[in-house]
């Protein structure tokens, strides 16, 4: 392995090989996901992209279970959300943010959403793209995902979850400092 400028470790060739057999799996399996899209046009982007491909492989490890879910036809990206049946396992006990994180006296969690989905390369999901996202499943049935919180809400130290429960999806707000064992956070990737 080796790092390029962005700091981010590139995948050897197995790790690489792998990862896209994973990915086209689960594309294959769950082609409501993406109706219309061709996995090799996803594959070639992928393979043209390693960057990338080493913040799915981040999201893959931490138990996301990556997916296509759109196509930008503007941009030419592909749109990959997280797809996990529940909050994504290993990023789970975070906090919102950093500020959040510091701004607990004891009992602090080891890491925040933001920051993890900032060094993964990846954006936490916004109230409109997880309720898209819902739209393909149910997901976080038994567990709660943190969701972008505007800047008015997090200034006066709220933060937003989302989870899907009694068949609708909810919105909730709580102190960006609260963590729980359930809760954790959904990410997006464009490639």
């Amino acid at each position: 392995m080796r790092t390029d400028s962005a700091q981010r470790v590139l995948l050897s060739p197995e790790q690489r090989e792998e990862l896209l057999r994973v990915l086209k799996a689960r594309f294959e399996k769950n082609m409501n996901r993406h109706k219309g899209l061709a996995w090799a046009k996803v594959q070639a982007k992928l393979e043209a992209n390693t960057v990338k491909l080493w913040s799915l492989n981040e999201m893959e490890k931490t138990d996301g279970e990556p997916d296509v879910v759109g196509h930008d036809k503007k941009t030419g990206e592909y749109i990959f959300y997280d797809c996990s049946e529940e909050s994504p396992n290993g990023r789970r006990n975070v906090c919102y943010d950093r500020e959040a994180l510091e701004s607990r006296k004891a009992n602090k969690p080891e890491n925040n959403a933001i920051d993890m989905a900032t060094a993964m390369g990846i954006e936490i999901l916004t109230e409109e793209q997880y309720r898209e996202l819902q739209k393909l499943g149910n997901f976080d049935t038994k567990t709660s995902s943190w969701v972008k919180t505007p800047s008015d809400i997090r200034k006066l130290g709220g933060a937003l979850f989302a989870d899907r429960r009694y068949d609708n999806v909810f919105v909730y707000h709580n102190s960006a400092p609260s963590y729980y064992g359930v809760r954790g956070f959904r990410g997006s990737l464009r490639v």
